[in-house]
């Protein structure tokens, strides 16, 4: 890495796509970009877990390029952040040093980061699942960062399997991490919405098949339609 990139900040993605966002799931996002093809749904990688699983991340994308566990270029990025946005550190997985602890984690509270994508360990997991900001990791280690540099800020990057470009969309819960392409957003949005009414009806479908069985009224069809249609293909 030759430089740090001083890339401005991407524009916040409008806040009434993130409102329609905060209604669904990261896996209901999966199956919306799967539904249209979307290379790898968005899904980070599934040992990418919350220090804190009942906390919801929601943002724009911000990213960091780093790796050997120097966290010079996330001071950076953390110092020059604004609210609305995440922090997407690609630090290629990498175990022998943490890349943060509780002191950046507050520093990036203060400055009002929605949340903290960590490709890599970071350290001191009380206190980092005690800030209000969401972060997300790939595991402990209590040795300290490197502080190194240079790094590149708001460039492309890989983070735990998916390709990041600064303006994302970023959405993760206790499932994991979904990353949604900018220019996608609103079509993700209308499959995953559909994908969230179709679930709705399962739900009701659920609910009276139990309550027919409790009052032993005749049972309604269980199954939903694709399955009852693969059945009767075989």
């Amino acid at each position: 890495m030759s430089k740090v990139n001083y890339n401005c900040l991407p524009d916040l993605i409008p806040q009434e796509l993130t409102d329609r966002v905060k209604k669904l799931s990261p896996a209901q996002l999966c199956d919306g970009m799967e539904a249209l093809g979307i290379e790898r749904n968005g899904c980070m990688d599934a040992s990418l877990l919350p220090l804190d699983s009942d906390k919801v991340l929601i943002g724009t994308a911000c990213t960091v390029d780093t790796e050997d566990g120097d966290n010079f270029p996330i001071h950076v990025a953390i110092y020059q952040g604004k609210p609305g946005y995440v922090l997407v550190v690609a630090g290629k997985g990498y175990t022998e040093r943490c890349y943060m602890g509780d002191l950046m984690g507050s520093a990036a509270e203060a400055v009002g980061l929605n949340g903290i994508i960590i490709d890599g360990y970071v350290r001191d997991k009380v206190g980092l699942a005690q800030l209000s900001v969401p972060i997300y990791a790939k595991g402990l280690m209590q040795r300290s960062p490197a502080k190194r540099g240079p790094g590149e800020i708001n460039t492309v990057v890989t983070c735990a399997g998916v390709k990041v470009t600064p303006g994302d969309l970023i959405l993760g819960d206790y499932d994991g991490v979904t990353v949604i392409p900018r220019d996608r957003i609103e079509e993700v949005l209308v499959a995953a919405e559909k994908k969230d009414a179709y679930e709705a009806k399962r739900r009701e479908t659920i609910a009276e098949y139990v309550r027919c069985r409790n009052n032993q009224e005749p049972l309604p069809e269980l199954a939903p339609a694709w399955v009852t249609e693969m059945i009767n293909r075989k």
